[in-house]
Formats: structure tokens, C-alpha cells, sequence
């Protein structure tokens, strides 16, 4: 029995089964690759779902982490925090937010967001106002609150009753949205671009037709940029290439470069509706996992990394269409920066595993897409290594 195999073994015994785990131990990562418990390298182009955005183990993260590590672990939100301080100042000052409220997770951000409009509205309007509208294969986390934001069935299943006061449209229909508002809606909760749905981009113009429905009403536009934020579309964050901004945008994933952390950023009107003892969080925001978003924030502004993605991305859309064309069971080539889907007309199940086989990791989402979420460092050659290996797989499939 190999070592991977012991772990294996081991963790059936003990862990729940919530996950369809694929039969790899990865024990080491630097950049764009990790290692297994037995030296095999893999190239990755999941990014722990697009949360290693500066590869793995980039060495200013690693560092901000040590020297943290060595003067203070956690302490309380009762007290100042110099380098969350320092993190929500990095984050207001390249964004239209004037605050920010540290969590530890999306759905903890998208939970805080659901909590400031219900109360900012309740405050303003009345205790009437209180719905919120989302959209049609979106997610938004796997808390009862999120879940019950989330227009996926698969999500919801087993979990009723579930929270109440959610309305669903389909995403990217303005029409469609403006109809189901009503005299109870307090806020629009979408995501700039949908990656577990699919990776569905919005039309052009989208956005801006939601950010003037929503001044037409009096109601708040919340952006989860949980998956599309911190650069992964080529921006700092994906509303910049809509041209509006929201009230609420929440945050986490690729935040701290690796450790867990999550973000809900307001403007002030919104934000001095949280008083103190409105809503809070143990673990949000402590010394070590602010030492590291401040170090991977600034890598992420200050050493090319946005250009570096825009530039790979298209390349890499490239790459994939030329698959497109000599594949007819791939159906659609989507996405924005280095969050990219491609879309096959068969299950894509089976070539994440032949994928994984021959060293190289993908994702499929809703059974059909592909999922591209490479680290934002990932070069030509580490593209044109997964393209290949791609190529291989579909060629088979195509016998």
C-alpha cells in the first residue's frame, strides 16, 4: 500500500463523505504545481477553486505568514488589529467601499451581506422590506442563508425548510428582474460572473441596466465576487469592466492568497448601520490571516499579475479554440481573465480524471463544463502542457 493509499484508507474511516474526492494526496505546491505523497507533480489549473491565485506557496505570503506567526497568532475583535486595519485600507482605497467587515469565509461574507440589507432596509422602509432577488444558477454558499440564495436545486435538497424571502431570475435578464420586483425586494444579489453555474458571462450591458433598476427602486446591488474577484477576471475586481459599482461586494477565496478569509465591503450609509454587537465574527480577520491577504493584495497590485492574466487569458481562449475546432463535442468556449468554461455537449466527468491521470488538474462544473481557474502567475508553457494533455484526452474520446 502506497502512502497516498494509507491516507486514503484512513481518511474513509473518519471524515464525512460530503466530498467526491479523486484519489490524490497532494503534499507540497510551489507556483502553478503540486506534488503527491509520492512525488508525482500535477500541473494545477484549479487553484483550490481559484483560491491560489498567486501559486502556491508564493514566497511574500509565506513570509508575511512567518514573521506574523512569530509575534501574534489571533487575537479578539475587541481590540485593534494593526494588519486588518492595514488590509481594509488596501481594500477601500482600490475599490468604491469606504468599510469592510472580516469574516472567515464567502458564504460568512454573503450571510453579513444578506444581514446589512434586511437591516439597512428594515431601518429606511420599514420591516416590509426584505427580499432579495438572485438569479437563476447562481451560488452564493452552503449555509441555510446562502443556500437559500442560491438558484441550484441540487444545493437545496434535504434542507427545508428553508429561509424565506428570495426571489430567482435569469441571470443576465434585466427584463426579467425589473418584473419580479415587488414592495417587499430590499436588494439584487448576483454575481458579476457565474462559475459554479457554468461560468456564464452576462451580456454586455447587464450590469448597467441592474445598477439603474435598482436606483430606479431604492434597492441595493450586491456583487459576490467570491470567485471572480482579487484579479481573477484581469481586474482588481470584476465590476470594473461594467462600468458601475455596487453598494455591497463580498469577497474571499483568493483574498489571502491561500488561508482562509472572507470580506463584505459597504459604503458608509450602508456600513453605520452595523453598531456594535450587530454582527461579528471570532476568527475574522486575525493577525496571521491579514498578514497574509496584505502581502498577497499587494503582490497582486504591485508585480504585473493583473496584466499577467489578461495577457494568459487570452491565450489560453485561444488555445482552447483551436481544440474547439477539430472537437465537435465541444459546444462553447466562455469566461473573463483566467476564469474560463468551456462547455462540451458530453459529461466532462471522465476527462477530469483521465486528466488527472496524466498530471494535469481540471474541474467540471454543472456535469458538462470545464473549469479553468489556473493560478494568475501560469505562463505559455504551463498552458500549452495542459492543452496538450487536453488534446490527447478528447482525441480518444473521439475514436
Amino acid at each position: 500500500m502506497t502512502i497516498s493509499q494509507q491516507w486514503i484508507t484512513s481518511a474513509d474511516q473518519v471524515l464525512f463523505n460530503n466530498y467526491g474526492r479523486f484519489p490524490l494526496v497532494p503534499v507540497r505546491g510551489e507556483g502553478c504545481r503540486l506534488w503527491d505523497a509520492e512525488g508525482k507533480s500535477y500541473l494545477d489549473f484549479v487553484a483550490g477553486v481559484a483560491v491560489n491565485s498567486l501559486g502556491h506557496c508564493h514566497p511574500n505570503v509565506v513570509r508575511a505568514i512567518r514573521e506574523q506567526a512569530g509575534m501574534m497568532l489571533h487575537c479578539s475583535n475587541l481590540y485593534y488589529i494593526p494588519k486588518q486595519i492595514e488590509l481594509a485600507q488596501l481594500l477601500c482605497a482600490n475599490s468604491f467601499a469606504d468599510r469592510v467587515f472580516f469574516c472567515n469565509s464567502g458564504a460568512e461574507a454573503n450571510e453579513a451581506a444578506l444581514k446589512l440589507a434586511r437591516k439597512y432596509s428594515r431601518n429606511k422602509f420599514g420591516e416590509n422590506r426584505f427580499e432579495v432577488i438572485s438569479a437563476l444558477c447562481s451560488f452564493h454558499g452552503r449555509t441555510i442563508g446562502t443556500i437559500s440564495a442560491t438558484g441550484q436545486d441540487k444545493v437545496k435538497t434535504g434542507y427545508d425548510p428553508l429561509l424565506q424571502g428570495f426571489r430567482y431570475v435569469p441571470y443576465g435578464a434585466s427584463d426579467a428582474l425589473e418584473k419580479a420586483v415587488t414592495a417587499t425586494t430590499c436588494a439584487v444579489l448576483l454575481e458579476p460572473l457565474q462559475g459554479e453555474g457554468g461560468v456564464n458571462v452576462p451580456p454586455p450591458g447587464y450590469f448597467k441596466k441592474v445598477r439603474e433598476i435598482c436606483d430606479r427602486h431604492n434597492l441595493l446591488l450586491i456583487l459576490d465576487e467570491v470567485q471572480s474577484g482579487c484579479g481573477r477576471t484581469g481586474k482588481l475586481f470584476a465590476y470594473e469592466h461594467e462600468g458601475i459599482e455596487p453598494d455591497i461586494m463580498t469577497l474571499a477565496k483568493a483574498l489571502a492568497g491561500g488561508p482562509p478569509i472572507g470580506a463584505m465591503l459597504a459604503k458608509e450609509e450602508l456600513a453605520s448601520t452595523f453598531g456594535p454587537g450587530s454582527h461579528g465574527s471570532t476568527f475574522g480577520g486575525n493577525p496571521l490571516i491579514a498578514a497574509a491577504a496584505v502581502a498577497a493584495l499587494r503582490t497582486l497590485l504591485e508585480e504585473g499579475i493583473l496584466d499577467n492574466c489578461l495577457r494568459m487569458g487570452r491565450y489560453l481562449v485561444e488555445r482552447l479554440h483551436e481544440l474547439q475546432k477539430r472537437y465537435p463535442f465541444i459546444v462553447d468556449i466562455r469566461g473573463r481573465g483566467l476564469i474560463l468554461g468551456m462547455e462540451l455537449a458530453v459529461p466532462g466527468a471522465g476527462f477530469v480524471r483521465k486528466a488527472m491521470d496524466k498530471g494535469v488538474l481540471i474541474n467540471c462544473t454543472v456535469d458538462k463544463v470545464l473549469r479553468f481557474v489556473p493560478p494568475l502567475v501560469v505562463n505559455e508553457a504551463e498552458i500549452d502542457e495542459m492543452i496538450a494533455v487536453l488534446d490527447g484526452i478528447f482525441a480518444e474520446e473521439g475514436k
